[in-house]
């Protein structure tokens, strides 16, 4: 038996899947105060009366790391920073202080000016001053040559040992100095409460007498175990999305290229599943106004769910982006978009009269009868969508993956589905694919396609892998790690050979080396390195993953 529980804006759902089918569901309200309590409460539900020794897996999907970064309530980081030469380092703040160091490394991990260490000392002392306890350190290029980072960290702790000190190349070794600090930063500013939040978590499931493996839910729609996701807190961030693109992608048939639209009840995501395969952004995750190296499903979301707060100006109406609490129709204290489709009869749950009733003050101030209002606010949930679905495919498009898909197409169109999750879904979501000239789907359990998209996720893994022989070493850019190469004449397919190698052996550190079997190049290249007309060495760059897709316990949906 496998459990999947996804934390949403407004509810926290749960399912339990057994034999590929889907068997219990439940929700529960969701307290962002109280998100221990949420996740064990729609846990409990789905585990009542079944032999805990029966269930196998159990992922969560939580906003926890996306709360504490929205909400201003992560712990405050500063920055130190050893730019170099020709680095424009002034939109740097990432919400704290940052200091500016001498030093550098060039591109290919060579030393070109030493590291000032009376200004790291300096910068230390001044940040402990002021109040920071947590620092994140980071060297252009460091993830080419880690030894200033390695220096500046050693410095910070010998001179300030109350301070916890991240460096750059640990939270990401991928190329693009101002995301590589920007990711460190929120690393150091998120990890100590999501530890804190595993160990609770998984201190609450054992008492339950649950002994299965517990993962957590990736950006990317992967999954890692959760002792091991402690080291990587920042990849759940946006992990609600990506739980609604693996929802669809488990709940329709293989192979297909769907807009995917996830309503709930104070946010709606959007997302993009191209012959099979969700489009990954290019350029990482956006957290507030910074790129990041997290890497991420291309998505959006919209401040408009089911109960958005409904006003009047003159004769139109307004929605969101705030939530006053649940529809009219469903005990709640407002007008919402759920008691006009109630009323007009797009859904079904909620009390018809209370709806009307909503509706019916709201046609008050609009100067119009009950059902013109409910008409009208979903007349404006429709257009508010399809303008943010245009707006996305403007987006989209720049994506490399999709320009691929378009060019196989050998046309320029647009994916035909409209597929719809999420409890406002069923009401909107065809009169979204209406507009579109798409079709709309609603799957079947589409209320809690979330935490199914949680629960059938397998892991996902990438490695940049790149070789200079000339220098005679190798780096693996997602954890800054290094290694000796001693044949100056390596070749392409030992440099792929090698990558693999070392992408199982990184699986299997991570507890999900049963997958690595999976593991694909995704990019190959080979430069040459000539000096007075001879080749005296190779850069020789390989990208491999273990792409997100479902378990194979997975049999494609349906009650059981």
């Amino acid at each position: 038996m496998l459990i999947g529980i996804d934390v949403g804006g407004t509810t926290t759902d749960a399912v339990l899947i057994d034999k590929g089918k889907t068997i219990k569901t439940s929700k529960v309200p969701t307290d962002h105060d109280h998100l221990l309590e949420c996740l064990m409460g729609a846990l409990d539900e789905v585990v009542r009366e079944v032999p805990t020794e029966e269930i196998e897996r159990v992922v969560l999907s939580t906003t926890l790391i996306t709360n504490l970064i929205a909400e201003g309530k992560a712990d405050p980081v500063a920055l130190i920073i050893e730019p170099g030469p020709g680095m424009n380092h002034q939109d740097l703040t990432l919400g704290g202080e940052v200091r500016i160091v001498g030093g550098a490394i060039d591109y290919r991990g060579r030393e070109i000016e030493p590291l000032d260490e009376d200004q790291v000392k300096k910068a230390a002392a001044a940040l402990s001053e002021r109040g920071y306890r947590k620092v994140a350190v980071a060297s252009k290029f460091g993830q080419r040559n880690h030894t200033h980072e390695e220096k500046m960290r050693e410095i910070v702790l010998r001179t300030h040992p109350e301070m916890t000190v991240e460096m750059g190349h640990r939270a990401s070794g991928r190329l693009n100095f101002p995301r590589r600090a920007a990711t460190a930063v929120l690393k150091a500013a998120a990890q100590e409460r999501y530890r804190k939040f595993a160990e609770e978590v998984a201190e609450a499931i054992s008492k339950r007498d649950i002994k299965a493996p517990i993962y957590i839910l990736k950006a990317d729609g992967g999954t890692l175990p959760l002792a091991t996701s402690v080291e990587y807190p920042v990849e759940t961030i946006f992990s609600g999305p990506a739980a609604s693109t693996m929802g669809v992608l488990a709940l329709t048939p293989p192979g297909q290229t769907s807009v995917v639209v996830d309503i709930g009840g104070t946010t709606t995501d959007l997302a993009l599943i191209l012959d099979g395969l969700p489009l990954i952004s290019s350029k990482g995750a956006r957290v507030d106004s910074h790129l990041t190296h997290i890497r991420a499903f291309a998505v959006k979301s919209v401040a408009l769910g089911g109960d958005s707060r409904v006003r009047a100006e003159g004769q139109t109406v307004t929605l969101g982006p705030d939530r006053a609490g649940p529809g009219f129709c469903l005990g709640g204290p407002q007008p919402t978009p759920t008691d006009a489709m109630r009323l007009l009869n797009l859904i079904s749950i909620g009390d018809e009269t209370l709806a009307e009733e909503a509706m019916a003050k709201l046609g008050g101030d609009l100067g119009c009868s009950a059902g013109e209002a409910a008409q009208k606010v979903v007349d404006a949930a429709v257009e508010i969508l399809v303008g943010e679905i245009d707006g996305m495919f403007l987006a989209w498009e720049e994506e490399p993956a999709y320009r691929v898909w378009e060019i196989l197409q050998k046309e320029k169109i647009r994916p035909q589905n409209v597929v719809g999750v999420g409890g406002g879904s069923l009401g909107l979501v065809p009169l979204v694919a209406e507009r579109l000239g798409a079709e709309g789907i609603i799957p079947e359990d589409a209320a809690v396609a979330n935490a199914i998209g949680a629960a059938v996720a397998r892991p996902t893994l990438t490695l940049s892998f790149r070789a200079d022989t000339e220098r005679g070493f190798y780096t693996v850019a997602e954890d800054g790690t290094t290694g000796e190469i001693r044949d100056k004449k390596l070749g392409q397919k030992e440099a792929e050979a090698l990558a693999k190698r070392l992408i199982v052996e990184r699986a299997e550190r991570m507890g999900i080396g049963e997958y690595a079997r999976e593991a694909e190049v995704t990019s190959s290249e080979v430069f040459n390195m000539v000096r007075g007309w001879a080749t005296t060495g190779r850069i020789l760059d390989v990208g491999m993953q273990i792409p997100a897709g479902l378990i194979p316990e997975w049999t494609g949906g349906g009650r059981g």
